[in-house]
């Protein structure tokens, strides 16, 4: 798979735009259309200074690029994986013929080293090897410069065994180094602390580009161990071909289109960030260890790969639908009475799931629920809310939300503690938080929630009550007024905490069933009021079951006693979206639209 092979989903640019804010500005426009493209910018330049070399963004557009990535539908591709799971001893010669097709799949996952690759075309080493040489984009304005976004970073154990590569983020410290941002849960990591621990210098490769299947590979949640480039092979239906780099003895895809090569030194740190990440805030500084660079070497005619995150929706809403589909297979042996699950972009994946399993008893939900949080990555999910085999679809979003209200009952929630993820700004110890499970998956009574209705009022209505209750509120509304368990979003003007107003709505029970608090403008927004309180709240904290159910979504202060730093939105810059639209390049997309997703 090439670049050639997607021409039909590629949107050319040929306007000279900077690499500093104007390419992935507008890459984080075309991600929010409703039918967006691959965009391939040919004059990238910084200043006065042109690059020779494309930079390609949003290669992960769409369902139908997903589709063309990896050749062949997800389900089958899930469906192969679950009959290799599933596979018994074979007994009659059919089924031993059955089951060597399998085997040969099996074989197709191995490696294969090659002698030479086209990345190698070009060699630069020594003072020849300047990261200033390649199109590395500067994303937003907060951040700490510029970013290598979409680089599959290739490591390996000290004894060998073990080859990994994951997708971190690496600033740009100067022409020689870079920022490697491994967060403490990931693999690489592990594979870091082996090297300190021994006081030896560990080799770091990364590569840039190739066949996109390699990007996706690089983010795949595989078991410890397990070399991510054998699922290339699954999917491919052939061995991965890599070629040994020139100054170390790691192994990289042979067509990849740029590959840095280098090592970090293990007592080396060095501040890194700010970042705008895909949780649409910033991440915070913090030191990280450093990669020396050695050796650049590239195609002959290279591309450059970037990606750009922010506020949903993005690019990562089509890489997590493949990760979804084709991993529910694994996540089914831990937890077999699993049928589907769903990880809204909205929701930024980690901040929540939803699941439908087919309940057998009582508390059967909280049980998966214990097994998914002890699963690799999933032990990093913040909410997860589960549904019976009846209800509707999970993504028809509206539906199933109708469904979960109309299940839910606060007997049947359940707040505990656990690991969070290394981006997660909202709880208060680094790394540990609150994790809320919602059982909605049987009802508790002959076949009907035993919820009373409350007698909604209308939005006028309420406003004036809880006004005079307390005069910081600013404004209301009022979702799924026709369940068991309508919501409430209240904004208000937060000189207090959230509790404080809480306490008093307590006089108004009867119209009252959940409350959610705010203090940013996603009121009469539900696609970002869900990214904006999953972000935001650490459920040992800030949910309140009593008589109504509070959850304060707040950015939080000292005012609520929150001692960490809290980060920033990321937000455009409107100077840089103003000169974008000037040159015409804003189009495809309304300012209402542009307004849902916070992009003005």
């Amino acid at each position: 798979m090439t670049l050639n092979d997607l021409q039909k989903h590629i949107k050319i640019i040929d306007t000279p735009l900077d690499i500093n804010l104007e390419i992935p500005h507008l890459a984080y426009i075309e991600a929010k259309k409703k039918e967006p493209k691959i965009l391939m910018f040919t004059n990238p330049i910084e200043g006065d200074k042109k690059f020779d070399m494309p930079v390609v963004m949003n290669i992960f557009a769409n369902d139908e690029v997903v589709r063309d990535i990896f050749g062949r539908d997800l389900d089958e591709i899930a469906g192969e994986i679950e009959s290799l799971i599933k596979m018994k001893p074979p007994k009659t010669l059919s089924e031993k013929l059955k089951a060597f097709g399998k085997l040969f799949a099996i074989k197709n996952t191995i490696p294969k080293s090659v002698k030479s690759g086209d990345c190698q075309y070009h060699v630069y080493e020594g003072e020849a090897a300047k990261l200033s040489d390649l199109p590395i984009l500067k994303t937003w304005e907060l951040d700490g410069g510029k970013f290598i976004t979409m680089g599959q970073v290739y490591t390996k154990s000290l004894d060998g065994s073990v080859r990994n590569v994951g997708m971190y983020r690496l600033q740009v410290y100067d022409d020689k180094r870079l920022g490697l941002h491994w967060q403490i849960h990931k693999d690489s990591a592990h594979l870091f602390w082996e090297y300190k621990k021994a006081g030896k210098k560990m080799p770091v490769s990364i590569a840039i580009g190739g066949d996109p299947l390699w990007t996706w590979c690089a983010t795949a949640p595989m078991p410890p161990g397990i070399f991510e480039v054998m699922l290339y092979g699954f999917v491919r239906r052939e061995n991965p071909k890599l070629v040994k780099c020139i100054t170390n003895d790691l192994e990289v895809p042979a067509d990849a289109d740029i590959v840095i090569e280098g090592w970090c030194d293990p007592n080396e740190m060095e501040i890194e960030g700010m970042f705008g990440d895909h949780t649409g805030y910033y991440t915070l500084k913090k030191p990280f260890p450093v990669m020396h660079v050695e050796a650049i070497t590239t195609k002959k005619d290279p591309v450059f790969y970037a990606t750009v995150v922010g506020k949903p929706p993005l690019e990562d809403k089509y890489m997590g639908y493949a990760t979804e589909r084709i991993f529910l297979p694994l996540l089914k042996t831990t937890s077999p009475d699993l049928i589907d699950y769903a990880m809204p972009e909205n929701g930024v994946f980690h901040n929540l799931i939803l699941c439908k399993i087919a309940p057998r008893y009582p508390g059967h939900s909280m049980q998966v629920m214990h097994s998914l949080w002890g699963v690799g990555q999933m032990s990093f999910v913040k909410h997860a809310i589960f549904v019976a085999e009846d209800a509707p679809e999970l993504r028809d979003y509206e539906n199933i939300t109708r469904y979960i209200l109309n299940n839910f009952d606060p007997q049947k929630v359940l707040i505990s503690k656990g690991v969070v993820d290394e981006l997660d700004h909202s709880s208060v110890e680094e790394l540990v938080g609150g994790k809320l499970g919602v059982d909605a998956t049987y009802s508790m009574e002959n076949g009907k929630c035993k919820m009373e209705n409350v007698a909604v009022l209308s939005d006028e209505e309420l406003f004036e009550k809880i006004k005079a209750l307390d005069e910081s509120v600013e404004e209301i509304k009022q979702y799924m007024t026709d369940t068991k368990n309508p919501i409430c979003v209240i904004k208000f003007n937060k000189t207090k905490p959230a509790r404080e107003i809480f306490d008093k709505l307590k006089k108004l029970k009867n119209h009252l069933r959940i409350v959610v608090f705010i203090n940013t403008p996603e009121t009469f927004n539900p696609y970002m009021l869900v990214w904006r309180v999953t972000n935001n709240i650490d459920a040992l904290r800030d949910v309140w079951i009593e008589e109504i159910i509070g959850i304060d979504g707040t950015n939080k202060s000292e005012i609520d006693g929150f001692n960490r730093e809290w980060p920033p939105d990321v937000d455009t810059t409107p100077q840089v979206l103003e000169k974008l639209k000037s040159l015409g390049l804003i189009e495809g997309i309304s300012e209402e639209e542009l307004k849902k997703y916070q992009v003005i």
